[in-house]
């Protein structure tokens, strides 16, 4: 298993995750920077850090996850490279387990840059604009709770997605789930059926008072929902072709 993962690790390393990984979290801090230089009184820390998670979790992690998966499979998909990983006297499960360990990883850190960039904006704007500079207290422990939670929320998104791309040789499918849930999420955020969407599970994190159940729903069916998805996928592809 380990030998799969470092395979599948120095394969990242010249693949453009680095830049997508680089590039989400960027235009989020670069959103939330521009958005404090057009208000006429600071924003305080916890509402600037809320924000940047739910940009994050609303659009910018179903739709980054739709693009990393791709990438991900693409690495075999377009040198036509699964032969000669099916030869290889390595279980072709933990070929895939190795790319979904990785997925989630680049997941994990984009979120890490998420809270950075979040960060990151709001220090810029101190130094720009001193009179704009973040207000109250900067809770950091919350701020990285809740993009675990997010993130812990996504799995069952990412196993869906990367099942996808990994079944058919041709990005279009996924590419067309990923657009298709994001764009389902975002309209039907306040229907109840939403907490079964993969897409909306990292979203109803951030949802407090009445609703805050949906919190629970979404870290049980996205968080272990995702670890029996990424089972099933693992038992599925080791035992078909690829189309």
């Amino acid at each position: 298993m380990l030998a799969a993962l470092s395979v599948e690790i120095a394969k990242l390393n010249r693949s453009l995750a680095a830049l997508l990984a680089l590039a989400a979290p960027g235009v989020i801090g670069l959103f939330a920077f521009l958005v404090q230089t057009r208000m006429s009184a600071p924003m305080r820390w916890a509402d600037l850090m809320a924000n940047a998670s739910m940009i994050w979790a609303f659009f910018m992690l179903p739709m980054s996850v739709t693009a990393l998966t791709a990438l991900m499979a693409n690495m075999e998909h377009g040198p036509k490279s699964w032969d000669h990983l099916r030869a290889l006297p390595v279980p072709r499960w933990q070929i895939y387990a190795a790319k979904a360990i990785c997925t989630a990883g680049v997941v994990a850190a984009m979120s890490v840059g998420v809270l950075l960039a979040g960060l990151a904006s709001g220090w810029l704007i101190s130094l720009a604009l001193p009179r704009l500079a973040p207000s109250g207290p900067l809770d950091l422990a919350g701020a990285i709770r809740t993009l675990a939670m997010m993130w812990a929320a996504s799995l069952l998104m990412i196993a869906v997605q990367l099942w996808m791309a990994l079944r058919f040789s041709s990005f279009v499918p996924g590419l067309v789930l990923g657009i298709g849930g994001t764009f389902f999420a975002v309209v039907a955020t306040g229907a109840k059926e939403g907490v079964f969407m993969p897409w909306q599970m990292p979203v109803n994190i951030a949802v407090s008072g009445p609703e805050a159940w949906r919190v629970s729903v979404a870290l049980g069916l996205g968080g272990i929902g995702g670890l029996v998805a990424l089972c099933l996928m693992l038992a599925h592809l080791s035992r078909r072709e690829v189309l």
